[in-house]
């Protein structure tokens, strides 16, 4: 598989790596739990320490977007680290609650189900949300990290983009070439060279072909930088380079879409609409 096959399909990916994790984790926990209580020579079900791991972690599933949409928030970098880190703690809290709540939700239904007269229930449930919160804990930051450092490999496979600037002016320009480094290489991309602009998170992805080079920065500050070059604002989340535009398609009153000659399809703003095809015209 190539680099560019798995990008064109990455959420895909991603969803089956995280689902994968989750069941490599639910299988080793309930054998490591079985053999202990095995070693401790306590009567237990067989069904026990599989339906303990695998209600946890399918309430981890379940909330584990919620950690993503909040990062994307509140994303950790050396300029705001103090500020999201304290956020992310806070945040961790309301994590823990979903997730626990979620979990006792569903072994109070599934224990009846799995056994004749069994039924689950936490007789002093601030004690077990506090240990239940220690190990949440754990699991969010060692999660988050993974995350950055899954996203840092990915940039560095991708190659990593850095703005070249004119001159000594106060308002800096993008000249028209961008300067990509990757695996240790680096390159020159032209201006012309990018089909469209993709926010990311902290960064912003520059579509080249069937390659895409992130560039920290924001929105805002690329589409300024760009106007200049030929690209125009589209969406809150994505800038086109008009040469690309093949072709526009609107509903009066909702989001449209411009057609790339590469056959991408992005979405146009309203707001921006107007704009979009004065500029084309």
């Amino acid at each position: 598989m190539t680099l560019a096959s798995y990008l064109a399909r990455r959420r895909v990916f991603e969803t089956v790596l995280v689902i994968s994790l989750m069941t490599v984790s639910v299988i080793a926990n309930a054998v490591l739990v079985t053999i202990d209580l095995h070693r401790q020579g306590e009567p237990f079900a067989p069904w026990l320490p599989w339906a303990l791991e695998g209600t946890s972690r399918v309430a981890l599933l379940i909330v584990f977007p919620a950690l993503l949409w909040f990062d994307a928030i509140a994303p950790l970098d050396r300029r705001t680290w103090a500020r999201s880190g304290f956020l992310h703690l806070v945040f961790s809290v309301l994590f823990s609650l979903g997730h626990v709540g979620l979990m006792y939700g569903m072994r109070k239904a599934l224990w009846p189900v799995m056994e004749a007269g069994a039924s689950y229930h936490w007789p002093n449930w601030l004690a077990e949300f506090g240990y239940e919160y220690l190990k949440d804990f754990r699991t969010y930051f060692m999660l988050l990290a993974l995350i950055y450092l899954y996203r840092f490999v990915l940039r560095r496979l991708q190659g990593e983009a850095e703005l070249i600037d004119e001159g000594n002016d106060p308002e800096p320009r993008t000249s028209d070439r961008f300067l990509v480094r990757k695996l240790g290489r680096e390159f020159l991309v032209r201006t012309h060279e990018i089909d469209w602009v993709e926010a990311s998170g902290n960064y912003v992805n520059l579509h080249v072909g069937d390659r895409v080079f992130p560039l920290r920065g924001t929105m805002t500050d690329i589409a300024e930088r760009l106007a200049g070059h030929g690209f125009q604002r589209v969406h809150r989340s994505a800038i086109v380079n008009l040469d690309r535009v093949t072709e526009l398609s609107a509903a009066d009153a909702a989001e449209g879409t411009a057609r790339l000659s590469s056959d991408v399809v992005i979405p146009v703003s309203r707001s921006y609409r107007k704009t979009l095809r004065t500029r084309l015209s």
